[in-house]
């Protein structure tokens, strides 16, 4: 079907009006017609354009209503990393952050050095990328080097334009932002969700995320969602200004929503002013924020101080205090993991902290308890650690009548004598085998991603599968078949998910001797001795076999450890599992021990902390691994390396201290490309 001249030149008409009371309405806040008029105007181009398909482009105003479902979320590797931002959380830290720009800035007077100042928008940061000034891609930051396509989604966010305004745009422009939903739009949302009686979002910060991460396009429409824009990543064919202040204001000019709140100024008493403020006003803001960043203003400066590891060194987040509330400590269950060990949990009366209703805190164990002091009916204060995970802080007030707070004789779940280390910190269920918490823990274990990786069988299919009798042990799961899980007419569970289930146990068949190891879920045998045993014995029967003083002959391996491991390997019924495991076709790879015991990091510690952008913690921690470096979680004067990640915390400070060598992310990866892994 022809189209003609003046068809084309009324549909693009009808898309620069559109663009531009869209723009008034979602991003100035000023509307100039009323919402009936301009879905007169929107009907008009949709009908247009369902006569003429081929005159609906990617950025027609049309396009924001939703569309299609996607099948699978695609890969996005990021050009430029999304890097992560260093933390202040105190006057002397904000003066160590200046004091390193000083350094690297030797000609200028650091008191004249000019900031920028921002607000730390609490929403999911995301890239986009624009073509000629037209929205081409947007992807989520996932592990800073690799994301997700989500631009089905983006595209029905009303304030993200889809054009740039302007005649002359950038052939081609990353834009960087935060997708967040504004408070008023949450309290709307989660108030209509209620009287649905749907699923209510914790709070704005999980509900963009969950929205921006739908598959179906159409849901993320309905959701009250906005963009905020805070930087440039990439530009090509055009020249950015010279200052961050103003690389805020052309990006506004072009289309997008940036913060009412950006200021610049000099030297730290600016800083410290702007954040007296901001914290004070924080209640009264449209959107959750944790904090400002504070940013070199200059462009030319950035430049010079560059980035170190996964950070700039020219930018900071200066974070708020966690929040705090105080509650009723009403009771304390105790849990039981897959290795017999009894943590307690609180349960306190529900209380908001942070954007999150809080009722359930770990107390981790008694000696916890006892530091704490706490007893049943304290009034205690709670926060938010790192503005994620609860925690009891102190006791605030003695009840009236408490009661003390005492580890149970007998497991919880199955009965039998609780058993306590030597410290009288663990304590731990005797009932091992046949106790079904643990049972469950290892089962659940057993699947894990780091483990037997059988994606999609989660706690709730197996909490189901014991409960109808499917399975009572980890082998049990290569006997299942869909007909039989079908056949216990487990709710929820239909046909094609008893398939896919089926076809991820199935999968597990092919693994390596190290996950098999780690899998079995030994006490004392995480990743790091999984793979010591793997590699120094090369084989399960050897391991099985293997004697107290074979085991204590392995790098990193104690007696203690060798003594959980000999004990493990001389009970029958994991005698029999092991087993059946055989006996259901499980394989791995053969191990040459000979090259395994002269890779060029065996015998050494190393340690990850902080975040790598180039590499996951994940990666690197399998490719150290793969040298033959043991990995762990702590470190001593025993660690051989530190890898100092952005934001590197309390293992960076102790390796300081312990004079261990710490490197950077570069430096690993060096390493790395050295021996081709």
């Amino acid at each position: 079907m022809s189209v003609s001249p003046e068809l084309m030149a009324q549909v693009m008409a009808l898309h620069e009006q559109l663009r531009y009371h869209n723009h008034r309405y979602y991003v100035l806040d000023a509307p100039e017609i009323s919402d009936a008029q301009y879905d007169e105007l929107f009907q008009q181009l949709k009908k247009i354009e369902q006569h003429y398909p081929e005159l609906q482009t990617p950025d027609s105003p049309t396009q924001r209503v939703g569309g299609e479902a996607i099948g699978a979320f695609q890969t996005i590797t990021h050009t430029i990393p999304m890097l992560s931002l260093g933390n202040a959380f105190s006057t002397s830290e904000l003066k160590d952050f200046e004091r390193k720009l000083k350094e690297r800035l030797e000609s200028v007077d650091i008191d004249e050095l000019e900031y920028c100042a921002e607000l730390k928008l609490d929403g999911l940061a995301i890239s986009l990328i624009y073509e000629n000034g037209v929205f081409k891609q947007g992807a989520t930051r996932g592990d800073g080097a690799t994301g997700e396509d989500i631009s089905h989604n983006l595209r029905t966010i009303r304030n993200l334009p889809l054009q740039l305004n302007t005649l002359k745009p950038p052939l081609l422009l990353e834009v960087r932002g935060e997708v967040l939903m504004p408070r008023a739009g949450f309290d709307k949302f989660n108030a209509e969700a209620q009287q649905k009686g749907e699923r209510l979002f914790a709070n704005p910060r999980n509900a963009a995320a969950g929205s921006v991460r739908q598959l179906d396009p159409n849901i993320a429409a309905k959701r009250p969602l906005a963009f905020y824009a805070y930087s440039v990543t990439q530009i090509e064919g055009s020249q950015l200004p010279a200052t961050q202040y103003e690389v805020l204001q052309w990006l506004k000019s072009l289309g997008f929503t940036i913060s009412d709140d950006i200021k610049t100024g000099k030297g730290l008493a600016f800083v410290e002013k702007f954040y007296a403020d901001i914290q004070q006003r924080r209640p009264l803001l449209a959107y959750d924020i944790d904090g400002v960043v504070i940013k070199v203003n200059d462009l030319a400066k950035q430049q010079v101080l560059g980035m170190v590891s996964r950070e700039p060194r020219w930018a900071v987040a200066y974070k708020f205090p966690a929040q705090l509330a105080s509650t009723v400590l009403e009771s304390v269950d105790f849990q039981v993991g897959r290795t017999g060990a009894l943590t307690p949990v609180a349960r306190v009366k529900p209380v908001f902290v942070g954007g999150v209703t809080i009722s359930n805190i770990t107390l981790h164990n008694m000696d916890e308890i006892r530091r704490l002091g706490i007893e049943i009916g304290d009034t205690v204060e709670v926060c938010r650690a790192g503005d994620v995970i609860p925690k009891i802080t102190q006791v605030l007030a003695r009840g009236e009548s408490t009661v003390a707070i005492e580890l149970p004789l007998c497991c919880p779940v199955c009965q039998s004598p609780i058993i306590q280390d030597e410290k009288g910190v663990i304590a731990r269920c005797s009932g091992d085998v046949y106790c079904d918490a643990q049972v469950q823990r290892r089962l659940a274990h057993f699947v894990s991603r780091k483990a037997m990786n059988a994606d999609g069988l989660g706690e709730r299919w197996l909490e189901q599968f014991l409960e109808k009798g499917l399975i009572k042990q980890s082998a049990d799961l290569y006997a299942l078949n869909a007909e039989k899980i079908l056949a216990a007419n487990i709710e929820g569970m239909g046909e094609k998910l008893a398939e896919n289930i089926i076809t991820a146990i199935t999968k597990t068949k092919q693994t390596t001797l190290q996950r098999f190891i780690y899998a079995l879920g030994i006490r004392g045998v995480g990743e790091g001795t999984s793979l010591a045993l793997a590699q120094y014995f090369g084989d399960l029967d050897k391991i099985k076999d293997a004697s107290m003083e074979a085991l204590i002959a392995v790098p990193d391996i104690g007696e203690v450890s060798a003594k959980w491991i000999v004990a493990y390997f001389q009970e029958p019924l994991h005698q029999q599992q092991l087993q059946a495991f055989v006996d259901a076709g499980l394989t791995w790879p053969k191990i040459d021990i000979e090259q395994a015991q002269h890779q060029p990091l065996v015998g050494q510690s190393w340690v990850l902390t902080g975040t790598l952008s180039t590499l996951g913690r994940d990666a690197a921690k399998a490719k150290l691994q793969q040298l033959g470096a043991k990995v762990s979680g702590s470190v001593s004067k025993k660690t051989s390396v530190v890898v100092a990640g952005a934001e590197a915390g309390s293992k960076l400070a102790d390796a300081q201290k312990l004079g261990v060598t710490v490197w950077d992310e570069q430096q690993l990866l060096d390493l790395l490309a050295e021996h081709r892994v």
